[in-house]
């Protein structure tokens, strides 16, 4: 066998990820990112995932008739539902309108009220499927169909990573949402376009993320067997140009590698400030939403932070009690990370998205809950291009159905696309004799709430 030479500046240059240097991989792609295919207007998305669909009326989508109507069934709300549903039951939360754009916020969000002229919410969301699996993989993947790519996977399929040293698409959940990784997966896509799941429920950087560090040998030596071990791997591709599975687990080494020394810095949040630390508040949502500004400055391309371990805004009971919970650990944290991006000059080209899989049903269930609603809810997008103290299109009289201007979820990937600089129906992967798209053959840009 041909000597390996093991140059101590190449290996620095090839493996350390130091500016202006690029992996061995990035150098030998056939398959480079595309380019962006108009203005930019977001350079990185953190999306702010409420699992188990909260219920539109209680923060964003005022209905007083449903007090009116309390206990009744109207034949508006007579819409088949995953279980059975009863009468009208009204949101107990108080609205008033905030900043100087006057936007109806529930009172559940004191600390999102500040940011209410920089919020465009949109209220006409609908989904094709009330069960939590198939509307999950429809927000996150396009397609109800578990073998098509994520929307991160997408995401950096068409753009790339803008860091060397980390991922560029990161999952973080204290836990495990339903559906797991395949919400994150990038399936016929390139495998280095999958997410990075993260389970935050410790904060210790090793704990983050298992065997971040080579406990048997130092640095240096471990420079050395990856640099030799690039060699070999690259005379292998050589001879196998269309193995992509095989490049993908050339980069997820140095990427690795690289990880442990980046990675360790980028997750331990014992270098923020005390004020900043309660600013966020306590909790995993709480440290989600800072890991994710943290992350988001160090050009990690698309950040989702899940609220909790499996579903928790599924309120089949005790709606109104756990509503209010959930917002009391989801209001703060929000509002400071808005803060926080707006304050680091990073609000403008970070586009931030809060919503869950889909809505509830203004009729009870149980007596004191909510069903699942697929048929129109709520979510809000910020910063990143859109417009702010708005809201867009609307539900029913009793908040059931999306019926002006309806937003489907294709409709919302094609805006995020867009933000991100790409046209969605050009953004197209070729498999098993067809072109895929993340909005599949659907979707429009939502052109009235862009800046």
């Amino acid at each position: 066998m041909e000597e390996i030479i093991l140059d101590r500046r190449t290996m620095i240059q090839s493996l350390a990820g130091g500016a202006g240097t690029l992996g061995l991989v990035s150098q030998l792609s056939a398959e480079q990112p595309n380019r962006p295919h108009h203005r930019v207007r977001a350079r990185r998305v953190i999306q702010l995932f409420m699992n188990g669909g909260p219920f539109q009326g209680d923060f964003l989508d005022p209905k007083p008739l449903l007090e009116k109507y309390e206990g009744q069934r109207p034949s508006q709300v007579d819409l088949r539902t995953e279980r059975a549903t009863a009468g009208l039951l009204p949101s107990p939360f108080k609205y008033s309108r905030q900043g100087e754009s006057g936007l109806e916020m529930s009172e559940l969000l004191p600390g999102l009220a500040r940011h209410a002229d920089e919020l465009c919410v949109l209220r006409s969301m609908y989904t094709d499927n009330p069960n939590h699996g198939p509307a999950l993989l429809l927000m996150n993947n396009g397609s109800i169909t578990p073998t098509v790519p994520s929307m991160g996977a997408w995401m950096m399929y068409g753009l790339g990573s803008e860091n060397e040293n980390l991922p560029g698409y990161v999952v973080l959940c204290p836990g495990r949402p339903v559906r797991f990784s395949i919400l994150w997966n990038s399936a016929f896509l390139p495998s280095r376009y999958q997410g990075t799941y993260i389970n935050h429920s410790s904060l210790e950087p090793e704990k983050l993320i298992p065997y971040l560090r080579n406990a048997t040998i130092g640095r240096e030596q471990q420079q050395r067997q990856l640099l030799m071990l690039q060699q070999l791997n690259h005379r292998h591709l050589e001879k196998r140009a269309s193995d992509r599975q095989l490049e993908a687990r050339i980069a997820a080494m140095e990427t690795a590698f690289r990880m442990q020394f980046a990675a360790s810095e980028a997750f331990d949040l014992a270098g923020e400030t005390a004020a900043t630390r309660e600013a966020y508040g306590n909790g995993h949502f709480a440290n989600g939403c800072l890991l994710a500004r943290r992350l988001a400055e160090r050009d990690v391309r698309f950040i989702q932070v899940y609220h909790g371990n499996g579903q928790p805004w599924d309120t089949h009971n005790d709606h109104h009690q756990k509503s209010r919970e959930l917002a009391g650990t989801m209001d703060q944290p929000v509002a400071a990370l808005l803060d926080d991006l707006k304050q680091r000059g990073m609000l403008e080209d970070t586009l931030v998205i809060w919503g869950g899989e889909f809505g509830r049903t203004p009729t009870t269930e149980n007596g004191n809950g909510r069903d699942h609603n697929h048929y129109g809810f709520t979510m809000w997008m910020a910063g990143g291009g859109v417009r702010g103290g708005m809201s867009y299109g609307e539900t029913d009289d009793f908040g059931f159905k999306a019926e002006t201007d309806p937003v489907h979820i294709h409709d919302l990937h094609a805006t995020i696309l867009h933000l991100l600089g790409i046209d969605h129906e050009r953004l197209t992967y070729r498999y098993a004799g067809r072109d895929f798209r993340l909005t599949d053959v659907s979707g429009n840009v939502i052109n009235k709430i862009l800046s």
